[in-house]
């Protein structure tokens, strides 16, 4: 495994950046804007890499329920070790759920309550958290609520390893747990993934993220490309041994006892290789009609900047008509579309005018090399198209004003010191799950203004917002409609407005770059 990161000329070294700006309050804001992919560093792969646009696109098995009685979907997942072809001809060893990577698909309707019993067959414990849910405390994936294997001793930590902090509150769990998800919120793409204390970011990379569709008749009756004609896109990058496993800078390698990665990637852990729903750089053979495309970026820490070039060089539009929280209330065309960690883009994109046998690729902006591509479609025929986009496509998007709020809070996103060591904090301190940060009250309205030092994709748990500023500036087009991560760049402020409803109880707020969070950067949020 070979290590490329920004390199010390351009930006002192990532372990240097964050000593200087723990130290003294300088800033490396100003590079990493020059390169706003490398919050961190990249690792290579060691074996030689498939060429781009052969491996067909896969696309995540629906899960089945095993009971649909009462009104409620059952469905029963397994966490276990799976192996997979991702590169071609080789074997990848995953942890995955229910054996596949991404996980299979939950697909919800609005007001219909979930029910999903995990089981941990992994060699360590876990925390299933449903991104972008509106869950009750005890089903949100509190990074602390573990589901244990059935071999694991105490020994271990009672946290699983990590800094061994107490957290009295902690609900631990052998072997499996059942999360209920009511499912009472708007038609959107959400995903699931592991949320354990101190090693969200090395299970994410070992594959334990999944995709959960809801879906109501309101939004299936404006006539937007469905069927075949959507696609959910998860979008990660990974590197690989020649062995064809994945290499991940871990300090344990064991994800047992200590956390953190090693010094190079302290900023965040960048993988060579570009997946989309687990293949590299794949091809979709499609129509040339419109298809709906349900982007997600589940990388640990890579931005994208997408476009999609037409085989003449021109650039489609890339029509938005959803965010992280359902539909816009207008759609919003983009010739390039920006998308953090955690951050999901529902978009439509007209094949109509591409030739039969053409190929529209979608680049990354952002990207060198091999990973400024992430994927291509290939028309192959002419066909009929029923589809369409309408002008308004929501009117149930809350319109909370400034005059609501009860109050308006500021949070730093920097890097300091944890544990005598490097870290990422929240107003200057660490996370500590026995710790209470931010009291807020059930229904309560409020401005919250968020400022970073690097990239930090911020991530508010239960609550959507809506963006109302940027360092004092109008919002970015990309920022239209009901959000549940705002991706903040180096230097940048921005303004968020939220009502606080639903549930009451413990919840978090995070960075969203996976190592970022591992390394204190996530806070308490209590709902009373």
């Amino acid at each position: 495994m070979r290590e490329r990161g920004m390199g010390r000329r351009q930006v002192l070294g990532i372990g240097g950046a964050l000593g200087l700006m723990a130290a003294s309050g300088l800033s490396v804001s100003a590079a990493f804007s020059r390169r706003p992919a490398l919050t961190g560093a990249e690792l290579r792969s060691d074996l030689p890499l498939p060429s781009a646009f052969r491996v067909p696109l896969p696309v995540p098995p629906v899960l089945k329920p095993v009971s649909t009685s009462g009104g409620v979907d059952r469905y029963e997942i397994t966490q276990r070790v799976e192996s997979a072809e991702i590169l071609p001809g080789h074997r990848t060893p995953l942890w995955t759920y229910d054996g596949t990577f991404p996980g299979p698909t939950i697909e919800a309707r609005r007001g219909r309550p979930v029910s999903i019993t995990h089981r941990n067959e992994l060699p360590v414990p876990t925390v299933v958290h449903l991104h972008g849910g509106r869950t009750a405390p005890d089903s949100d994936g509190y990074p602390t609520d573990l589901v244990l294997p059935e071999e694991w001793q105490e020994g271990h930590g009672a946290h699983g390893g990590g800094h061994k902090m107490s957290d009295p509150r902690a609900v631990v769990t052998r072997v499996t747990r059942r999360y209920t998800f009511p499912m009472d919120q708007r038609p959107t793409l959400l995903w699931y993934h592991d949320h354990r204390m101190d090693f969200t970011a090395p299970a994410i990379w070992q594959g334990l993220a999944g995709l959960h569709v809801v879906r109501d008749d309101a939004e299936d009756a404006l006539g937007l490309p469905s069927g075949r004609r959507e696609l959910p896109l998860m979008i990660t990058d990974r590197a690989f041994a020649d062995s064809g496993a994945l290499v991940y800078p871990a300090i344990d390698r064991t994800l047992r006892t200590r956390p953190g990665v090693r010094g190079a990637y302290l900023g965040g852990v960048l993988g060579d290789v570009i997946l989309v729903n687990g293949a590299p750089w794949p091809v979709h053979e499609v129509d040339a009609v419109r298809y709906r495309l349900r982007f997600l970026n589940a990388s640990n820490s890579r931005h994208y900047d997408l476009e999609a070039i037409g085989p003449d060089g021109r650039r489609l539009d890339l029509v938005q008509v959803g965010s992280d929280q359902g539909l816009l209330a207008a759609p919003v065309t983009h010739r390039r579309l920006p998308i953090a960690p955690a951050e999901r883009y529902d978009v439509v994109v007209d094949f109509a005018d591409v030739p039969v046998g053409g190929m529209v690729r979608i680049a990354n902006r952002l990207g060198s090399g091999r990973t400024g591509d992430v994927m291509a479609f290939r028309v192959a025929r002419r066909a009929a198209d029923g589809s369409r986009v309408p002008r308004v496509l929501s009117t149930d998007l809350p319109t909370w004003r400034r005059s609501e709020a009860v109050r308006t809070r500021e949070f730093s996103f920097r890097a300091g010191r944890m544990h005598g060591d490097h870290g990422w904090l929240i107003g200057g301190l660490p996370f500590d799950p026995a710790r209470s940060d931010v009291k807020v009250g059930l229904g309560d309205v409020e401005v919250w203004r968020l400022v970073a030092d690097v990239h930090h994709p911020v991530h508010l748990h239960l609550v959507g917002f809506r963006v109302l500023s940027r360092s004092g500036r109008k919002p970015l087009p990309q920022d239209a409609g009901l959000k549940d991560t705002v991706s903040l760049r180096p230097g940048e402020s921005a303004e968020i407005i939220t009502r606080f409803d639903g549930y009451r109880g413990r919840y978090l707020f995070h960075c969203h770059n996976a190592e970022h969070e591992d390394m204190g950067m996530m806070a308490n949020l209590e709902i009373t």
